[in-house]
């Protein structure tokens, strides 16, 4: 047997474990409430296990509370955590919103995406916690959830521990002028990795398995020229990985503004495919694409650095945040700082009335006139 369903009819020693918000009174109140600036465990785990299945709703006046709330998870009893994320942009749920997102490992279900779920197994050999800290100003008035895990007898053999990280970056045009595709002369190159927006930074062994990837673009230019450029354990530019093109690496191709959900790949959210960015030009605004590794992990043995092009030799500004997902031995390298939740914001919606103001700006620095909006 072989596919995603070859181990389903092995007979296993494991006993099947649940930690969930259910009532304990036997009422209906299955939910727990988690106070401003309050933490609470989703399961505190003994022994030998492995988590299996995570699903999570939740409702607060917060309206961002899915970029407030920070999921984190801890292994083996490493005091710092293996996972640590803005809970929405974990589940594949950028800026805070909800949208419905489908793949293998991950989804947001219906209504409107507010279902979280997790399918990335996480083993452990001697203990795990996962936990919701809040971080709004507001309360979460109702937390639900499921952990769904596994104990053995003895530790699996020769398995990573889980881990993913958030990052983000509001880019700067690396040569100072902001162009792709030669608008303003010849293209740039880059030959090296320093100034691109990095997504994955690893000390140990293990293999990388996928990222969600969230661009705000605030320019109705295409941002995905940036190659994507994996350089494993320390080796130089340009690496045993080098890409084409952000939209090649997310195994999509020529610029692309569908709404496509595969297992593996594709792009839940688009920019010109949600109400308020409905009468924005080309690839002006938010576009959220992911790629899992799952049939073909980059596997490292001492680190992996992993970064993508902010469009052609990082020419472009854009905001960008990810989810770097990747299994990897402990102990694992301390993450840099969270960035506080004022650092977490969005970024304004760039308009018709921006780009009009562009408009007139442009027609002003030309004297005026009968001018179309084409001349050089």
């Amino acid at each position: 047997m072989d596919g995603p369903l070859a181990g389903i009819a092995r007979l296993r020693d494991a006993r099947s474990k649940r930690a969930s918000s259910y009532d304990r009174s036997g009422g209906n109140d299955d939910f727990v409430q988690v106070p401003a600036g309050q933490t609470v465990a989703l399961a505190a785990i003994d022994g030998p296990g492995c988590v299996r299945h995570i699903w999570i709703t939740l409702s607060a006046k917060d309206e961002m509370i899915r970029r407030h709330a920070v999921l984190r998870m801890f292994w083996d009893g490493q005091t710092h955590p293996s996972v640590e994320s803005p809970l929405g942009d974990f589940f594949g749920q950028g800026w805070g919103e909800n949208y419905c997102f489908q793949s293998l490992p991950l989804a947001a279900a219906p209504r409107e995406g507010r279902a979280l779920n997790c399918y990335f197994p996480m083993p452990f050999a001697d203990g795990a916690r996962i936990e919701i800290e809040n971080q709004s100003d507001h309360a979460i008035d109702r937390l639900y959830f499921y952990v769904d895990y596994e104990l053995y007898d003895r530790p699996q053999a020769d398995v990573g521990r889980f881990h993913a990280w958030w990052n983000r970056e509001l880019t700067d045009p690396h040569q100072g002028v902001e162009q792709e595709w030669g608008l303003f002369g010849p293209d740039h190159k880059n030959p090296g990795d320093a100034d691109n927006y990095l997504f994955c930074d690893v000390k140990g062994r293990g293999h990388f398995v996928g990222v969600n990837y969230f661009v705000d673009c605030p320019t109705p230019l295409w941002p995905g020229e940036g190659d994507d450029m994996f350089l494993v354990d320390g080796e130089a530019w340009p690496g045993s990985l080098h890409g084409t093109g952000t939209e090649d690496y997310f195994n999509s191709a020529w610029s692309p503004v569908e709404h496509y959900t595969h297992p593996y790949f594709g792009y839940a959210r688009v920019n010109n495919r949600s109400q308020e960015y409905l009468k924005n030009p080309a690839w002006l605004g938010r576009t959220h694409c992911y790629r899992y590794h799952l049939e073909d992990p980059i596997h490292f043995r001492k680190s992996l650095r992993a970064s993508i092009e902010h469009g052609h030799a990082n020419g472009l500004v854009l905001d960008i945040s990810s989810v770097a997902y990747w299994y990897q031995t402990l102990p694992s390298k301390p993450f840099p700082p969270l960035p506080p939740v004022q650092k977490r914001a969005n970024m304004p919606p760039i308009g018709p009335v921006e780009i009009h103001r562009w408009r007139q700006a442009w027609r002003e620095a030309r004297g005026g006139g009968k001018l179309w909006g084409h001349e050089t």
